[in-house]
């Protein structure tokens, strides 16, 4: 959803459209206004793909492609203020040709859905958005679910053409978690990543558009003045995907690393497992308290990835066994509250593997602890 660029660029770019393009251009009636999609990909950042605005006026010599995707990498402590939720992103406007080469350098595929709306809401649009990235409306603070290229893009239409216009009209009646969960077909550790990081708010039913392939779908289906809102979708560019294999990011590798911890079976190892497993779980508590985003609060696979584990770790090496066994029995009662909780949750899958070697490796570490030593006399 995300298209990093240089700040200068970007600044360059803004002048040219105020000169250029301000609002003192009045746009002909052969304008067309469009909402373009771009298909995901296969790197991180283009998982989910991408949404922006074109607008093309052959008589005034525009073709202009505006879209609230880009952010600078040069912004100090970036990767802190990615992970806080207080990094500023920001809109830009490139040609058109500029902005489609990049998608056809990239083997992605990109769609078109022109807007079927009234020469006076096209300006009104061209206005808007001349007057965003001329102002501090151009940067917002990004959001996963509330504030991303796409949803800023429903909010300007909305601004112009009316404000419950663009609403979703798909998918309404299953998590944010659940339609989250196919983007990531092709990459299995951000697949398990996103599933053990994410907390209660992707759980809720995806009531917003939040997705460029939601938005496109949506806008298929939204009514205008008693009309289709957008003509027909019309393919600018067409790639067939390519599902690659790698040897590494697969469920084959996660199953395989498990396994071993189970047939290895030794003290050094279950206490390693315990101690990624704890520190996990500290992490995950540390960035639902610390971060901003709202899908990193109230995560409850901190009953899986349990910070006691560390407490357990630290007894195994004090050879406390009253402790060892206390703390492991409240890690398999938290097992098992997690499990009943995990019943109607789209991640249930990929982390039962998990929560059966932690549950072997518990009751292992109990039974051999609470053995008694045998006295001779």
């Amino acid at each position: 959803m995300n298209l990093s660029f240089n700040k200068t660029f970007f600044f360059l770019l803004l002048i040219f459209s105020c000169s250029s393009n301000g609002q003192n251009i009045k746009l002909s009636n052969t304008t067309q206004v469009s909402i373009i999609t771009c298909d995901t990909g296969n790197e991180s950042y283009s998982l989910f793909g991408h949404t922006a605005i074109r607008i093309a006026d052959s008589e005034n010599n525009l073709d202009l492609v505006y879209n609230y995707g880009a952010f600078d990498f040069a912004t100090p402590n970036f990767v802190a203020k990615f992970a806080k939720g207080d990094l500023q992103y920001f809109a830009v406007v490139n040609k058109y040709n500029d902005f489609i080469n990049q998608y056809v350098y990239e083997q992605r595929s990109v769609y078109e859905q022109e807007l079927n709306v009234p020469l006076a809401y096209k300006q009104q649009l061209f206005d808007n958005l001349t007057s965003a990235l001329a102002s501090s409306e151009s940067y917002y603070t990004y959001k996963f679910i509330d504030k991303n290229c796409t949803s800023m893009v429903v909010d300007i239409l909305n601004k112009t053409l009316g404000e419950s216009t663009i609403v979703k009209k798909t998918d309404t009646d299953i998590t944010y978690r659940t339609i989250l969960y196919p983007y990531f077909n092709n990459s299995f550790y951000e697949k398990l990543g996103t599933s053990i990081i994410f907390g209660k708010k992707v759980d809720e039913y995806g009531t917003k558009i939040f997705l460029p392939l939601e938005l496109k779908k949506s806008l298929a289906l939204i009514q205008f003045q008693d009309h289709p809102l957008c003509t027909e979708s019309k393919t600018s560019l067409e790639y067939k995907k390519e599902t690659s294999f790698s040897w590494w990011d697969n469920i084959y590798t996660y199953l395989l690393i498990l396994g071993l911890i189970l047939v290895i079976s030794k003290e050094s190892v279950n206490n390693i497992y315990f101690l990624i497993m704890g520190f996990l779980g500290l992490f995950f508590g540390f960035m639902g308290y610390y971060s901003l985003h709202q899908e990193l609060a109230y995560n409850y696979n901190i009953f899986l990835f349990n910070p006691t584990l560390l407490l357990l770790l630290y007894f195994t090496i004090r050879n406390n066994k009253k402790w060892i066994i206390n703390i492991g029995v409240f890690n398999l009662i938290s097992l098992c509250v997690y499990f009943f909780f995990m019943l109607n949750k789209a991640h249930l899958l990929i982390v039962l593997p998990m929560l059966f070697t932690s549950a072997i490796v518990l009751i292992k570490t109990i039974i051999k602890n609470s053995k008694r030593i045998p006295i001779v006399i």
